[in-house]
């Protein structure tokens, strides 16, 4: 079974991600996790803390020479910043310097955040407390972790999967609506997608969107898309609400920072069709499974289907903004406004690539549920034996209807 945790402060010496659960005999390359986090830090809309983190990581166990063993993975991605902060969020001792901004007492919890059921919750009396650990920098942990689950994937099973932009505000890209979804082949479109999208003329009306909200001082959410391919039929259980794959994937992408809604498939088109035309046909040709539409997402009844795995992610915008909104302070209980901190005017891009490193994490737990497997060799036996059965018995049904 797949388990991993992160662990670090935004602005903390570093934030360390284990997994654990990964089989042996898995080549992971260190390229592919860098490749990862530096597209976690492109987009239109970042902020300027972008251009301060590297996202140098280090894999510290788990590996040797470049090869999984079967123990826990351990990465670590240091904090750029670091020198500034090792007063302020030291963890054994306090220095605070008179007159210093970061070491100031957060009192007034910001309007959108986790600071005030943080700061009642766990009994703190200083926001930062909630907001270092809180903070979408914790992410960056998540994608490299995601980047590893994604080479086991590719290896086990040549599981791909591409994130996309379908939305920003209340602009809906026209692949969206045509149901139109990224092939394994529009990798490097999409990373080259200031907006990371797939057709010119939504890339331009996003970025239009996201330079307009920059320029009145605002933020502004929308909308990705998560696209898995290849995934073996038999993935997840209609036998209990926990094992459903829907469930587990919705779950995993409601974690992002700032997901307010999960969409498998295409749900809303489904929610206004009649029953006859909502659901995706079977068709049965030369021992192979056939779907006309993929409405369903890749997933009936909890369970994968064989057919491409889509999962679309809803975001607010950023909460962070020049106008932060009204709050009190928790020591006075005065009225006052809430102190802005530095942000990203949109989020949504490398939300894509958060998203991806999701699926991939959730996938991963799924099928070694399903398949088992302590070396990568294993796995793939597991694999190739749950899909021969699978061929095997609808070879047997199209001989029958030929006859």
């Amino acid at each position: 079974m797949i388990r991993w945790t992160t662990a670090g402060e935004s602005h903390g010496k570093a934030i360390v991600g284990i997994i654990e659960g990964i089989p042996a005999g898995v080549s992971i390359n260190l390229e592919t996790i860098t490749s990862a986090l530096q597209r976690r830090r492109e987009g239109i809309g970042r902020g300027a803390r972008m251009r301060i983190e590297k996202d140098e990581c280090q894999l510290l166990s788990g590996l040797r020479h470049g090869v999984t063993t079967g123990a826990p993975i351990t990465v670590e991605i240091a904090n750029t910043e670091w020198d500034k902060w090792a007063d302020t969020l030291s963890p054994t001792k306090k220095s605070v310097a008179p007159g210093r901004a970061r070491d100031k007492v957060l009192s007034a919890p910001r309007p959108g955040h986790a600071d005030l059921p943080g700061m009642l919750t766990y009994r703190l009396d200083d926001a930062r407390d909630v907001l270092e650990r809180a903070s979408a920098r914790e992410t960056a942990m998540r994608v490299a972790l995601g980047a590893i689950a994604a080479q086991v994937l590719r290896q086990a099973a040549g599981i791909e999967i591409l994130g996309h932009v379908v939305g920003i505000g209340d602009i809906t890209a026209q692949s969206y609506k045509q149901q139109v979804i990224p092939s394994i082949a529009d990798r490097a479109l999409l990373d080259s997608s200031p907006t990371r999208t797939l057709l010119g003329y939504d890339n331009e009306a996003f970025t239009a969107a996201i330079e307009e909200a920059k320029r009145r001082g605002e933020t502004i959410g929308g909308q990705i898309q998560v696209v898995a391919w290849n995934v073996p039929l038999g993935i997840g259980s209609y036998t209990t609400a926990f094992d459903r794959l829907d469930a587990a994937i919705a779950a995993a992408m409601m974690s992002i920072p700032s997901a307010k809604g999960v969409e498998i498939g295409w749900a809303t088109k489904q929610m206004r069709s009649p029953g006859s035309l909502a659901h995706d046909a079977i068709h049965l040709s030369q021992g192979h499974l056939m779907r006309p539409t993929n409405n369903a997402g890749g997933i009936e009844g909890g369970i994968s289907n064989g057919e491409p795995i889509v999962a679309s992610v809803l975001f607010k915008p950023i909460p962070t903004v020049p106008n932060a909104g009204t709050t009190f302070d928790m020591k006075t209980g005065e009225k006052t406004e809430a102190f802005p901190q530095r942000s990203d005017t949109c989020q949504v891009v490398p939300a894509a690539v958060i998203g991806e490193a999701q699926m991939a994490l959730e996938l991963l737990k799924q099928a070694t549920a399903r398949f088992g497997g302590r070396s990568l060799e294993e796995m793939k036996e597991q694999i190739d034996q749950a899909n021969r059965y699978v061929v095997t018995r609808l070879a047997s049904l199209d001989a029958g209807q030929s006859k």
